[in-house]
């Protein structure tokens, strides 16, 4: 994980002291400012680790042993207009490097293949318009994505729009990804003369699309003063290349081929969220979620965080999510696919299986800031431990530091 230095910190925390407002004389209820002002900095760091023994690269089996170093920052800055609507603009960056062994098994004759480690960089930027005469939301937001073998560009648009007693909300998003795969096979399955993909082979490589359109629409709802509830529908579709060829199948005929899946997939959430107030000092939030596509996958989420405040400036939030799912129509394990079939993968991702995520988050939000520091606002470690049914067990550790 890349440590935030004291010198970095230091730095950001002069930027917004440089941005902060001041003492004036003149009545600012009946003021906006017209000047661009930094409102929010905010830092994540994030350490994932797993560990199991169903790689689809190796066909189903083998070490499933990955790391993923992971650092974020966003920055988010606003003014008025002459009509008080708030314009936001934001920006974020992120970096984050991984390793893993089952890469590394896509050409095993090597001591080290190219898509063992990698790095992905993915910066984005957002626009919104907020018209609080209107109670109105509109933005827009465009980003992108580069690793070794995958790039990618997004753009989408928002809408929200929010009842006159503020009690009731209604939200659009529309989103788009325009991705392009570099199309790396096993070594023993690549045609002749075919690149390994390695920048340092020259031969040919393939590069095939793969395009994601996302709808989201959300309704909100105060039910009361202590209920609120939301209600999710969340449809995407995906076409171009949706296999990843590197990840090898056997047969029961004992043949091997490299995975393939239909160049469509259709996915249909529909979810339902609901936050109960028990109090000053504790909030239950749950949520649930029905998914299916025509892949065949059925699922179901069950989420629920209890945020319990220990004191006026911490918090503790345990939480727990469990998740199933149904086989997709295409998967079969290791060595079980019958070799007349048009479809086929050994990812135990789109296997049948049930899942178990908690753990726990701490935020520190005293009101002179964090040792002091008026502008560094909070800081928030949040630990999660994930448990699959087929062996699969995975550590996340996150650190968010909030600057205003």
């Amino acid at each position: 994980m890349k440590k935030l230095s004291l010198a970095a910190i230091g730095m950001y925390i002069s930027i917004l002291s440089a941005f902060s407002q001041t003492t004036t004389t003149e009545d600012s209820s009946l003021y906006k400012s017209r000047k661009l002002n930094l409102d929010e900095v905010n830092f994540v760091s994030g350490y994932y680790h797993q560990n199991g023994n169903n790689s689809a690269v190796t066909g189903g089996i083998g070490n499933e042993k990955l790391t993923d170093f992971a650092n974020t920052i966003d920055l988010k800055l606003s003014k008025y207009d002459a009509k008080l609507r708030k314009h936001i603009l934001g920006v974020e960056v992120g970096v984050d490097h991984y390793t893993s062994a089952s890469s590394d098994k896509i050409d095993p004759r090597t001591i080290s293949s190219a898509s063992m480690s990698d790095t992905r960089f993915y910066p984005s930027a957002s626009y919104n318009i907020q018209n609080e005469k209107k109670r109105t939301n509109f933005g827009v937001v465009v980003s992108s994505s580069k690793e070794y073998d995958y790039t990618s560009f997004g753009a989408g648009v928002n809408f929200t729009k929010s009842s006159k007693d503020n009690n009731r909300e209604f939200t659009a998003k529309l989103q788009a990804y325009l991705d392009t795969w570099k199309v790396i096979y096993p070594y023993e399955l690549r045609p002749e003369d075919y690149s390994s993909g390695s920048h340092r082979d020259p031969r040919t490589t393939d590069y095939k699309p793969r395009d994601s359109y996302s709808a989201s629409l959300s309704y909100s709802q105060i039910v009361n003063k202590r209920l609120q509830v939301m209600f999710l529908f969340d449809p995407a579709y995906q076409k171009g290349l949706l296999a990843t060829k590197y990840q090898r199948v056997y047969f029961t005929d004992g043949s091997k081929r490299a995975e393939t899946l239909p160049d469509h997939r259709l996915k249909i959430p529909l979810g339902v969220r609901a936050n109960y107030f028990l109090g000053d000092n504790v909030i239950l939030r749950s949520f649930y979620r029905y998914y299916q596509d025509d892949w065949g996958v059925k699922a179901h989420t069950i989420d629920i965080e209890t945020a319990i405040k220990l004191t006026p400036f911490v918090s503790f939030s345990p939480f727990y999510r469990f998740y199933s799912q149904n086989a997709a129509d295409y998967f079969a394990a290791y060595g079980q696919h019958d070799a007349a079939e048009s479809f086929y993968t050994s990812d135990y991702d789109l296997s049948k299986f049930t899942s178990s995520y908690f753990g726990a988050g701490i935020r520190l939000a005293p009101p002179k800031g964090i040792l002091g520091i008026q502008n560094w606002n909070s800081i928030e470690l949040r630990y999660g431990h994930y448990s699959r049914s087929n062996g699969l067990q995975s550590d996340a550790l996150t650190l968010h530091l909030k600057f205003k």
